[in-house]
């Protein structure tokens, strides 16, 4: 019975794994590329649909190959239970089978000497007859046993049978051509891909917390320039009073504590907006409005220049204060500065920045007032404001230079640590950093893309 139970289970192996070895996996639903839609200024969208999670599982053929296959393991674990039955009654067989020897012996030896047949020769047949009465049930399970595997055995030829006919369907897809078809989605995916450098800020999710160090004031950031191997933290706790940039190789190290590598500044620094961009640092210098640029890698300030009118030293700080007049940031477009000025009657000024001189290139005056702004930040030259630092904060107010055009919106986000003194987007992460009450964060978010085909 073990060499059957064995046999079996070769037998499904073979059947379901080695027993065809033409069979492959067909084909299921995956990204789509849907491009053919046309906005009125002609511009085709690109639509990427990726399946859901649980498609195969309603996938019919998947179904069921599913429902074949718990059919098998549980006639597998019938045969086990069936075989590990049958080697108990064997075991019971043998013993029967020596004392059926033994009564063997008995007959013989009455059959040898009737006349000396005693009572006692008697009372030993019938114990014997008594303890081969049980024999007859065991040979009756026995036979139903037999039956059973009949049945499993013809179980496993139909499971065959529609296996094979599932796999005869499954060949019949041209292989080459659907090949064909998912190198040209995924090209097509790339190509869109590419040209989501830019959108609309429709969510922001989260917060994570990546760490909970320093005083209630800071910034920390990575360069959004670099690789993505390359993903060095720098850190620089409190608003003012302070030159000492620490560094840390990955975030990791950072939530850690491994610190790499310490600069010391030639100049303090004001507020707690200052960004990381193509390896320099760039920040304002305390109790000024000079904008100074310093290379990690040298160890020198590579530039400094005065930007023109812009208040400083808390005239036209965000509402936590902290010397924050003016605020760095970076994303898709470059670099940018955004503070205000009195010929803007302290409205918001956002001026883009020449990344290696400090020059500015072009200003775009709001009418947003600064000292009403809990933070803001810029995406793809757009430049976002919400209206609070505290618990309730929202992103309130956008600003398009593009089209020099502005709109009030209501994108609400989770304030966990109820006061946020830095909010940065990086453009390479897609995600705000921000320094809330002592907590390093990150919060991701959603933008909403129209993507500019060529041939298509």
């Amino acid at each position: 019975m073990k060499a059957l139970f064995s046999a079996l289970n070769l037998l499904l192996l073979l059947m379901l794994f080695g027993f065809y070895p033409s069979m492959t996996i067909g084909p299921k639903e995956g990204w789509q590329v849907y491009s053919s839609a046309q906005d009125p200024d002609g511009r085709c969208i690109c639509t990427v649909v990726a399946p859901e999670q649980n498609l195969c599982s309603r996938d019919a053929k998947s179904k069921q190959l599913r429902q074949l296959l718990e059919k098998v393991q549980n006639m597998s674990q019938s045969i086990e239970v069936l075989n590990l039955r049958t080697q108990r009654d064997f075991q019971y067989v043998l013993k029967m089978e020596t004392q059926m020897t033994g009564l063997k012996d008995k007959f013989r030896q009455i059959e040898d000497d009737r006349k000396t047949l005693m009572t006692k020769h008697f009372q030993d047949l019938k114990e014997k007859m008594d303890e081969l009465q049980p024999l007859i049930p065991v040979l009756e399970q026995y036979k139903t046993d037999a039956k059973l595997i009949v049945q499993f055995k013809e179980e496993i030829r139909n499971l065959t049978a529609v296996l094979t006919a599932i796999q005869e369907e499954i060949g019949a897809y041209d292989y080459e051509e659907l090949h064909l078809r998912v190198i040209s989605l995924e090209t097509r995916l790339r190509g869109c891909m590419t040209k989501l450098t830019c959108g609309k800020l429709m969510k922001i999710s989260g917060p994570i917390t990546i760490k909970t160090s320093g005083t209630r004031f800071g910034a920390w950031m990575t360069d959004p320039l670099t690789s993505e191997r390359n993903n060095r933290v720098w850190y620089m706790d409190s608003y003012t009073n302070n030159k000492i940039v620490r560094e840390y190789k990955s975030i990791s190290d950072f939530v850690s504590g491994a610190e790499s590598r310490t600069y010391n500044l030639p100049f303090k620094w004001a507020g707690t907006n200052h960004v990381v961009y193509n390896g320099s640092l760039y920040y304002n210098k305390y109790q000024s409005n000079i904008v100074i640029k310093y290379s990690f890698d040298t160890g020198r300030v590579l530039a400094q220049r005065t930007l023109e009118y812009a208040g400083f030293h808390n005239v036209y700080p965000y509402t936590w204060g902290g010397f924050s007049d003016i605020d760095l940031m970076a994303d898709e477009i470059g670099l940018w500065a955004v503070y205000a000025t009195n010929q803007n009657a302290g409205n918001i000024v956002i001026s883009q920045i020449d990344a290696q001189t400090l020059e500015v290139l072009q200003s775009w005056s709001t009418g947003y007032p600064k000292r009403s702004a809990g933070e803001s930040f810029m995406i793809c030259g757009t430049l976002y404001v919400t209206n609070s630092h505290l618990t309730g904060a929202k992103v309130y107010y956008s600003y398009s230079t593009k089209a020099s055009t502005y709109e009030y919106i209501d994108i609400p986000f989770h304030n966990q640590y109820f006061h946020i003194s830095m909010l940065d987007y990086n453009a390479r992460d897609r995600a705000l950093y921000a320094w809330n009450n002592g907590h390093q964060v990150l919060f991701n978010v959603t933008l909403f893309h129209i993507i500019k085909t060529d041939d298509m």
